[in-house]
């Protein structure tokens, strides 16, 4: 089982269908799940316009059972892409796991470590504790600061927010507790994800009337 890792959003599924696509392109055919894409349901997207099909991973899938039956309908399985892998519940990702000792087959979970509250999901987690190599990405992706980006954050109307739901999906008008606020994910450096402080709530921070000058001559 390859999994691999990125603290940023973008570019992970860009590279889960790099693989997809040069694996195809030699004749191999995957099975490739994913969840919860902005595509719409049974689909892989990134944000570079690129799109394949795919089979939507529900809360109740058993991996190694639906490989089974696609086998023995007479389906052909080279290899398995699971995208989002950091919503799976582990007892999905140990079924990833016997997919490969028992099948034989190269499983490329894609996926993220920690929620918007820097807490492990409990999918990342199992798949720490049982893949074969876990790979960074090795796209660096930049705080609004400048700085290494490293945690991601939550926000509703541009404010980071440390409490609701750990599975929200993102770029999305409306939620639970507010109909109309826009929710969103932005990657922050641990200061300012400490500080909670956004892009958008900086910028407002500068532009404030508020803020008191620093004299330059101290």
């Amino acid at each position: 089982m390859v999994c691999v890792y990125i603290k940023a959003r973008p570019s992970k599924r860009t590279l889960a269908l790099q693989i997809e696509h040069n694996r195809s392109s030699r004749g191999l055919q995957g099975m490739i799940y994913s969840r919860n894409d902005r595509a719409g349901r049974g689909r892989l997207s990134s944000r570079l316009g690129l799109v394949t099909e795919a089979v939507e991973a529900a809360d109740d899938m058993d991996f190694y059972a639906h490989v089974i039956g696609h086998l023995s309908s007479g389906g052909r399985v080279d290899y398995v892409i699971a995208d989002e892998a950091q919503f799976l519940a582990p007892d999905q990702v140990d079924q990833l796991a016997r997919v490969v000792d028992d099948l034989e087959l190269d499983v490329f979970a894609f996926g993220i470590t920690t929620d918007f509250r820097s807490k492990l999901f409990p999918g990342s987690q199992r798949l720490v504790e049982l893949a074969d190599r876990v790979e960074v990405l090795q796209v660096e992706a930049l705080c609004w600061c400048g700085a290494r980006a490293t945690h991601n954050a939550r926000t509703v109307d541009g404010r980071m927010v440390v409490e609701g739901a750990q599975v929200v999906v993102g770029d999305v008008v409306g939620d639970v507790d507010s109909p109309q606020a826009e929710v969103g994910y932005e990657v922050l450096c641990r200061r300012h994800h400490r500080r909670r402080q956004t892009s958008a709530t900086a910028r407002a921070a500068a532009l404030s009337p508020d803020v008191l000058p620093v004299d330059g001559t101290k």
